[in-house]
């Protein structure tokens, strides 16, 4: 029987963080030793379909240095021997919001609704875009703040990396690659801006515009149309950070979330309008329209939180749940 190493990923993401932090005063004496460690006579997995047996990985300074059957193992090193038990690499998570600040959404209630006027313009002080959905100035290289507890839960499921941003509006900024070890910020951030981050959700903005899903392509697709604007002289005319910070987010990997497979349609139809193929994140029920969904070419990540069973012992209860959600679980 194959048997996990538990807390390996954990144990390596400390090795590094040991090594880290090059930048900051340390109370003590400094240990500039090398840090060796080998661990041998385990079953290896290097990617999903390479095993080695009997084998031996080393890491130093926090980097995996070698890893396989014949690896010398140098002088000083701390050997553990795992007989017995498997070593696989860390899992990624590209689809998370770790280490983001809490998105304040205002749940609709029809007393605010008649009780408030409504907000037509943006209440974003600055010159950014006069539609709060529309917030590709977010950096989440700026917004990652460390949260040992969630890490620790990512690290016991496996996770190693993850590449996370602020899942708020229409156009989100950029996301973050950030490892779950225990260091500090200037620790834990791989990369400050790995990809772009957009959807059809107007999260958090209380502006009344969009209140539909063809307002929310509408917005998107005037934001492409205005940051090219910007790009081809707009910039000489008025200052706009927004559309600066959007065009500066191409080149980069755009993620695109959607709720449904018809979703995922609408949004690879905007991307071939302005040339850009985004990687989907799906609902989970893309495989409704396979076909459809095969013809856009676009690299998806499916979820893995699937449906619950539902509870069908009541024969009334069984009679009001769809055809089509049985279907889905």
């Amino acid at each position: 029987m194959i048997k996990l190493l538990p807390g390996l990923v954990g144990f390596l993401l400390l090795a590094v963080n040991a090594l880290a932090q090059t930048t900051f005063p340390r109370n003590g004496v400094y240990d500039e030793r090398p840090e060796i460690y080998a661990f041998t006579h385990a079953t290896i997995y290097t990617d999903y379909q390479t095993k080695l047996e009997n084998a031996t990985l080393l890491i130093r300074n926090g980097v995996v240095e070698a890893a396989g059957q014949n690896v010398s193992i140098p002088a000083g090193a701390f050997v553990s021997d795992l007989k017995g038990k498997s070593i696989y690499p860390g899992l990624i998570d590209l689809y998370s919001n770790y280490g983001m600040p809490e998105i304040k959404k205002e749940p609709f209630s029809w007393a605010t609704f008649f009780s408030r006027p409504p907000q037509y313009e943006s209440a974003k002080k600055g010159a950014y875009n006069w539609n709060e959905a529309i917030r590709p100035e977010t950096l989440a290289g700026d917004m990652i703040a460390v949260n040992r507890p969630q890490a620790e839960e990512l690290r016991k499921m496996g996770f190693g990396v993850v590449l996370t941003h602020h899942p708020d509006g229409i156009a989100r900024g950029t996301g973050a690659v950030v490892h779950l070890g225990n260091d500090r910020e200037n620790g834990v951030l791989l990369k400050p801006a790995a990809t772009a981050h957009f959807s059809l959700d107007k999260g958090s903005s209380r502006q009344i515009y969009p209140v539909s899903m063809m307002g929310c392509i509408a917005l998107l697709r005037q934001t492409y149309l205005d940051a090219d604007w910007f790009k081809k002289g707009g910039n000489k005319k008025e200052a706009n950070l927004s559309l600066d910070a959007f065009n500066r987010l191409t080149g980069l990997p755009a993620v695109f979330e959607v709720t449904s497979r018809l979703n995922l349609l609408r949004a690879d139809k905007i991307g071939d309008e302005f040339g850009v193929q985004y990687i989907i994140k799906t609902g989970g029920d893309e495989y409704a329209l396979l076909n459809e969904v095969k013809a856009t070419n676009a690299s998806l990540i499916v979820p893995l939180n699937f449906p619950q069973p539902y509870d069908v012992q009541d024969p009334m209860v069984a009679t009001v749940i769809p055809l089509e959600d049985m279907k889905h679980w």
